[in-house]
């Protein structure tokens, strides 16, 4: 189950000079949400992202995943993708804002 995929422009701040994907899922990981976020990613890539623009990222997060699971369905894709588990609580605001520069600097 989707619960909810947005895309954002990356631009200015996070000098990435692209797009993110982001998709949450109300289960656990399994290998075919990864097919469903590169169709995203390809029309997204495809139909809004600019020629001076780096390819789009997904960020898929799930109820749980399985380690071994995701590394062998990550290990042939060509997009850039990010999987993890998510908590029902977020964590502190400026722990968050300093995690998310520290991965797009």
């Amino acid at each position: 189950m989707v619960v909810r995929l947005i895309y954002r422009e990356l631009g200015s701040g996070a000098n990435i000079n692209g797009y993110a994907t982001y998709e949450l899922k109300a289960d656990k990981f399994r290998p075919e949400h990864l097919g469903q976020l590169d169709f995203y990613l390809e029309a997204l890539d495809r139909d809004v992202k600019k020629q001076n623009e780096n390819p789009s990222i997904g960020i898929l997060l799930c109820k749980d995943k399985d380690s071994e699971v995701v590394e062998y369905a990550l290990s042939r894709s060509l997009s850039p993708t990010m999987v993890s588990a998510y908590k029902t609580q977020l964590p502190d605001k400026r722990l968050l804002q300093r995690k998310l520069r520290e991965i797009f600097n």
